[in-house]
């Protein structure tokens, strides 16, 4: 081992990005951040609403579930960044930091540090907020997030329908209250994606003491004596291995991380023993407790010729360009998932249990199915599933992709909220403001009237919406992978901050919460060193 960094973090996604900069910043420390993807010079990274584009594509990993049981036994795609920047170059930016009750929760299971007051600082540290001034936020960070700069008009409808339908008008699902339907706030910058790529990493890579490796497919951890004292990683073609002097931060993510654990021997040692790899930590809880949001919806055809269906087809795609290029405004700004809102589907719930998207556009498996004609989507998210999955090694190669296994709706509290979630949808679709605007249904086909028939619908046509998290969870359980310092039980100079460690899934998408658990993570380690 000839090269030697202070720090080694695997994974340049959105904690990792966050890691780099933050460890590098005051020049005292060496850092080596390894990506096992590429640049992310890809138009379509960039250009907001051409995200989906990204799916299936170099820029990420191509991962699908193995058939679930409970969902007619479909394998269920699981796009992941593989890309600087991670899935923070390939979502939707959607900025939701979730539910203050979320993070009390995680205090609650014995996590000291992670109470809602503990991490709001670390959301506000990282955001450069362009629009809400207030206690919530911040505006002194590298992350841009502002108000979207050209919704579409049935965006608007939906708002208005939601308000027929006897719902509050929320301004800020990120402020004091949660509940409610409103435009999401997005994390671009001058109607282009702002990734943790280009927030957080970009302004480091002129510093000297840092070291940035893409195609860098990380294999293990190198332990010695229950120390982690390097990485083993191949890069084109070629087999290298460098050395931590003070620690290794593990960031690759909830399918990942684990999966790099296992290889390195920590894990359940029954479970690596069948894959003849030797286990030098018997943690059982590596790869357990996978969380996931399941979207399901409803697709309506519009007799509105503007739809998000229709940005790239004649005439309008002209006129478009021109717009987004030159102006950064237009329809090729839209995250396609403009509005949508939070609410509890039971009055005995203290936090809502659905999370609702509305586009403005057919989007249906992943945008892979496209209906000729105009079209606009809305449906509920299953935000606090019971369900809970695994990630495991299919094989001792470190080259394989992870095995995914979501277990989706195996818990039927689940399915029974989606199908409450269903009715909401209908009764806020099937309000008057919508009437000018509504043709047909296109899927279902027609109205859903028995909850037996609307919970066969969802085994069907849900997707993930990608928020896979929990399979290194934070704890001082038996099944815990990491402390609440975020190291992992029973290695020295290892550390996991990536969404993997969420003991539990938070109320809404998941990027920030990860960009904070990055920015905590920095704290933890700089700490350290002290």
């Amino acid at each position: 081992m000839d090269r030697q960094y202070d720090y080694l973090i695997i994974g340049a996604g959105s904690a990792g990005c966050v890691l780099a900069n933050r460890l590098s910043a005051n020049g005292q420390f060496s850092v080596l951040l390894l990506e096992a993807g590429g640049p992310d010079n890809n138009p379509n990274i960039h250009i907001p609403a051409a995200f989906s584009k990204l799916f299936n594509s170099k820029d990420e990993w191509g991962i699908s579930s193995v058939p679930q049981p409970m969902m007619n036994n479909r394998e269920l795609y699981q796009p992941r960044g593989k890309v600087l920047g991670g899935c923070s170059s390939i979502n939707a930016m959607i900025y939701i930091r979730g539910h203050r009750a979320d993070y009390d929760h995680w205090a609650a299971l014995g996590n000291k540090g992670w109470s809602y007051k503990d991490v709001l600082p670390y959301f506000k540290r990282s955001e450069q907020q362009e629009i809400i001034h207030d206690e919530f936020h911040g505006q002194e960070g590298e992350l841009t997030v502002t108000n979207q700069r050209s919704p579409n008009l049935l965006s608007t409808v939906l708002l208005e329908a939601a308000a027929e339908a006897g719902y509050t008008r929320l301004d800020d699902f990120n402020g004091a209250e949660q509940e409610g339907f409103g435009y999401f706030q997005v994390t671009q910058r001058n109607g282009q994606r702002c990734s943790a790529a280009k927030a957080f990493l970009r302004p480091a890579l002129s510093r000297s003491n840092l070291t940035v490796e893409k195609y860098a497919r990380v294999e293990k951890v190198l332990l010695e004596n229950e120390q982690a004292i390097g990485i083993q990683y191949i890069q084109k073609g070629q087999r290298y291995e460098v050395k931590a002097k003070k620690e290794i931060v593990l960031s690759a993510g909830a399918f990942g991380s684990p999966q790099i654990l296992m290889l390195s021997g920590i894990g359940s040692a029954g479970e690596l023993k069948q894959h003849g790899i030797n286990c030098l930590q018997d943690l059982p809880g590596v790869g357990k407790n996978l969380q996931d949001h399941l979207i399901g919806g409803v697709a309506t055809r519009t007799n509105y010729k503007r739809s998000l269906d229709s940005t790239e087809r004649f005439p309008y795609i002209f006129s478009n360009l021109f717009n987004y290029f030159f102006r950064r405004r237009g329809p090729l700004t839209s995250i396609v998932a403009e509005v949508g809102g939070f609410l509890r589907t039971l009055p005995t719930l203290d936090a809502p249990d659905l999370q609702f998207h509305f586009g403005p556009a057919f989007f249906i498996d992943h945008g892979f199915h496209k209906p000729p004609g105009n079209g606009y989507s809305f449906g509920p998210t299953l935000i606090q599933p019971k369900s809970r999955g695994v990630v495991s090694l299919g094989s001792a190669d470190p080259m394989a992709n992870p095995v995914v296994d979501p277990q989706y709706f195996t818990r039927p509290e689940d399915i029974a909220t989606m199908v409450r979630g269903y009715h909401i949808t209908m009764k806020i679709l099937e309000q008057p403001v919508f009437a000018s605007y509504r043709q047909s249904l296109y899927l279902p086909e027609k109205p859903l009237t028995e909850d037996t028939d609307i919970a066969d619908f969802f085994r069907q046509w849900c997707q993930t919406l990608y928020h896979p998290v929990g399979t290194c969870k934070m704890g001082p359980d038996d099944m815990a992978v990491v402390d609440d310092q975020l190291r992992v039980h029973g290695i020295r100079g290892l550390r996991v901050a990536d969404a993997s460690i969420m003991p539990s899934i938070t109320r809404g998408n998941t990027n920030a919460p990860t960009i904070m658990i990055g920015e905590k993570a920095a704290d933890l380690v700089l700490k350290g060193a002290q």
